[in-house]
């Protein structure tokens, strides 16, 4: 089926910056949106950032000035530059995406990556 492997979470001071990678990969034809969820222990996952195919984007305001989603279509990788980083972002981040298929089938599904924690701490 289809594989989301992300990397480059860590820990980081205060002020930091950290960049996710997150590469897809198996059966796809075609990947509508790419994007970012965070979570934290007992809360829900939440929206960080998401890009779409053509490249517009959304942010959660509490990321808004700080973190930049990018894609490579060419290679299904989406990237997440953090900077600036506060305490509270600290968090497991996870790797999204739409995949189409096939050409002859118009539906998307939705894959998630195994996490990657991200820790800003002094």
């Amino acid at each position: 089926q289809v594989q989301l492997v992300e990397s480059g979470g860590g820990l980081v001071q205060p002020g930091g910056s950290l960049r996710l990678s997150c590469a897809a990969s198996g059966s796809i034809f075609s990947i509508n949106v790419m994007g970012w969820y965070r979570q934290t222990p007992g809360k829900q996952r939440e929206l960080v950032a998401q890009i779409i195919s053509g490249g517009s984007t959304n942010y959660a305001d509490s990321v808004k000035g700080r973190f930049t989603i990018s894609r490579d279509n060419a290679k299904n990788t989406v990237y997440l530059q953090m900077n600036s980083l506060k305490p509270e972002d600290t968090a497991v981040y996870y790797c999204y995406a739409e995949v189409r298929y096939t050409s002859w089938n118009n539906r998307n599904y939705a894959h998630w990556g195994q996490g990657t924690q991200v820790t800003v701490s002094s």
